[in-house]
């Protein structure tokens, strides 16, 4: 029943000192809504940045291939397609291999400058990697060493410009070499697990580019896993099937599935250093309500002088001076969760991302405005519980 007398009362004088209060109000809004926007935005950039491993899926693992340290370049056997290919048998869990290699070359297409890199690729690159065609086929594993190429969209944009002919059929010059367009990619969500941009890229079959290039070698692999796979132990077995048909290399493994917890760690480690960027605007808004506490404590000395004198306790006045300040954090903390949402919703606008709403930073910013106004409140509330029924009656 007091609790209630004393939100009643609060409320008559917080609108009492209807400027006053706002200005302590505003501070816990400002403070809240960074700590929410914050949070909230910060989730939207890892929920944008994750689903670009989710469009290739979490059953993937990359396997890259390096010189020993100690061997002079180019003195061990590079691995041939066949033996890339071989890794489909070194374990049951494995649905499909994309072996690719990556160079640069000069590139013109109807005597224009063509910027990008050249990929070599097999049939199954596509499938793994999620590459689709607007126009045109795939590589195909019956090109073996043929002058056949697909183009990416960045590519296709730059002849389009350039050019006023549809490239399906064209031929495109790579260094000297002449290859015939017989595809056109859409454009793809660029994976920082792929080592390439299949977009900015002319692809061609594996074998071509390696005889292309003395520097185009089998690097990087691509292994499509079953759902549920141990990618742990399929490494194992990948890493033992390379030492025996291509000893004398290093062996690096990326798994999607820890690429995905990686970077979720990550967003913990974001969302909490940007809420403690925001709690700083925050702390400055709670010191705000604990001047403005501190300023009605003065201007209301006359009355708590009566309300001890009449009878009111200590902790009643406490009490009072308590509710008006957690009141406070709390309406401020409700509207700065509003604008923090809005500021949230309004950056995945700008940069175009799938909003979604968190209920973890509204949470928080809630909770932590309420233990603020606790917090920078009790100070005033306390100060005014031990004044001096006499000497507060005296005050004008």
């Amino acid at each position: 029943m007091k609790w209630t007398m004393h939100v009643n009362e609060g409320l008559l004088n917080l609108f009492s000192a209807k400027l006053r209060s706002i200005l302590a109000l505003l501070g816990i809004l400002v403070g809240t809504a960074s700590v929410v926007a914050m949070m909230s935005g910060g989730e939207l950039a890892t929920n944008e940045a994750l689903k670009q491993f989710k469009t290739l899926g979490t059953d993937l693992l990359a396997v890259n291939i390096s010189e020993m340290s100690e061997q002079p370049v180019g003195s061990q056997n590079n691995l041939s397609l066949q033996q890339a290919n071989g890794i489909l048998s070194s374990d049951k869990n494995i649905l499909a291999v994309a072996p690719y290699t990556q160079l640069y070359s000069p590139m013109q297409f109807n005597g224009h400058d063509i910027n990008g890199s050249v990929l070599g690729v097999t049939e199954s690159f596509s499938k793994v990697t999620h590459v689709e065609m607007a126009a045109g086929r795939f590589i195909s594993d019956l090109d073996h060493y043929a002058a056949f190429c697909v183009i990416g969209d960045e590519v296709y944009q730059q002849i389009k410009k350039n050019t006023l002919l549809n490239p399906l059929g064209q031929q495109i010059q790579i260094g000297k070499n002449i290859f015939t367009i017989v595809g056109i990619a859409k454009p793809w969500i660029e994976n920082s697990f792929v080592y390439a941009s299949v977009d900015h890229a002319v692809l061609l079959p594996v074998q071509a580019t390696l005889i292309l290039s003395k520097y185009s070698n089998i690097n990087n692999i691509i292994v499509k896993l079953a759902d549920h796979s141990a990618s742990d132990a399929v490494q194992i077995n990948i890493e033992n099937y390379l030492r025996q048909v291509n000893p004398g290399k290093k062996y690096f493994f990326r798994s999607a599935k820890e690429l995905v917890a990686h970077m979720a760690k990550q967003s913990e480690i974001l969302t909490v250093f940007l809420g403690l960027i925001g709690g700083v605007s925050l702390l400055v808004g709670g010191i705000g309500v604990m001047n403005i506490m501190l300023v009605s404590v003065v201007e209301r000395k006359r009355e708590i002088g009566i309300r001890l004198a009449v009878g009111a306790t200590r902790s009643d006045i406490r009490s009072l001076f308590l509710t008006e300040a957690v009141m406070l954090a709390a309406a401020g903390g409700l509207l700065g969760i509003i604008i923090g949402i809005a500021i949230a919703f309004l950056i995945a606008l700008f940069w175009q991302w799938e909003f979604t709403f968190f209920l973890l930073p509204p949470l928080v910013g809630f909770f932590v405005s309420a233990i603020t106004g606790v917090f920078f409140g009790f100070y005033p509330a306390h100060k005014a519980s031990q004044l001096d029924p006499i000497q507060a009656l005296r005050s004008e």
